[in-house]
């Protein structure tokens, strides 16, 4: 639930007062009818079972006049994209009707209600696996991201992805991560990060803020080397799943797989078994207890 509080000029109560004159009237809106009344005039059975308090009524008169305005059309658009609720969440919580969802504006929303929401809109599903293929390419064609482009941008980055800032993807901008366009960079999905226009200006490559994409396609923001204190170089408030991620499994195939079991050096004090000797258990009583099971975060 969100607490919301207003004090509002002569002005704006008299345009709510109007509105809520009809559609928080008992019987408008109500969420509980099979079809709520949302034009006209509701039936007396509607009217007798309506058991809503009047702020009740406020509250489901405040959400039928949102979304009248935005199915009208008429509100343009934001940052190229119509004015529209974007959600985020995963396929596992889709297929599993548990779990929540987040808004562009970082609002989070349970799936039911996500669910619900979708029913009535247009859809476009936004699928990340460990996937290395580009998507939505533009090349230089077009300076500004396209809408399916924001789209994905709001799905994978979710806000700002410059460590520390907290808009949220509603007031963010595609930001050419690896290039500035006027500097031969590409429209491509897979090197545009959302960051708010602050934070965008902020990027400078000469002497100021870089980013770069990595091969997990999250972006890296550097510092300038005087402001360089050893920080984050990526934003995780907006993905806090990513804080869970477990870690990325060795490739069979690298030569580098010996280097977690290489043999410490000669007269270190833990290193004095010999090679191919069994190692003793783990010890429940010893500080820090027995090490974890495979593959598991301890």
């Amino acid at each position: 639930m969100v607490d919301v509080s207003a004090t509002l000029t002569p002005e704006a109560w008299a345009v709510w007062e109007a509105i809520f004159a009809k559609f928080a009237a008992p019987g408008m809106c109500n969420p509980d009818d099979p079809e709520p009344c949302t034009s006209g005039t509701p039936s007396q059975a509607q009217i007798d079972h309506d058991q809503r308090s009047l702020a009740q009524r406020q509250h489901d008169a405040l959400l039928a006049g949102g979304r009248i305005a935005l199915m009208s059309g008429e509100l343009g658009k934001l940052n190229g994209l119509p004015v529209s609720v974007i959600i985020r969440t995963t396929l596992q919580d889709l297929e599993s009707r548990a779990g929540v969802g987040v808004t562009g504006g970082g609002t989070v929303v349970p799936i039911a209600e996500v669910i619900r929401m979708a029913g009535h809109a247009n859809h476009y599903l936004a699928v990340f696996d460990r996937a290395t293929g580009s998507a939505l390419d533009l090349f230089r064609t077009r300076r500004i991201a396209s809408p399916a482009q924001r789209i994905m941008l709001i799905a994978r980055d979710g806000g700002c992805t410059k460590p520390g800032c907290t808009v949220g993807a509603y007031g963010c901008q595609g930001h050419h991560v690896e290039a500035d366009f006027a500097k031969g960079g590409n429209t491509n999905v897979d090197e545009l990060g959302l960051a708010c226009g602050p934070d965008n200006r902020s990027v400078d490559n000469n002497g100021g803020w870089t980013t770069q994409m990595n091969e997990r396609c999250e972006v890296e923001w550097s510092p300038p080397p005087q402001l360089d204190t050893g920080q984050a170089r990526i934003n995780n408030y907006h993905r806090p799943e990513r804080l869970l991620r477990p870690p990325e499994e060795p490739d069979p195939h690298s030569d580098n797989d010996t280097a977690a079991t290489a043999k410490p050096a000669e007269g270190n004090e833990i290193g004095d078994a010999q090679p191919g000797a069994p190692q003793p258990a783990d010890n429940p009583g010893e500080p820090g207890g027995p090490a974890p099971p495979d593959n598991q975060a301890a």
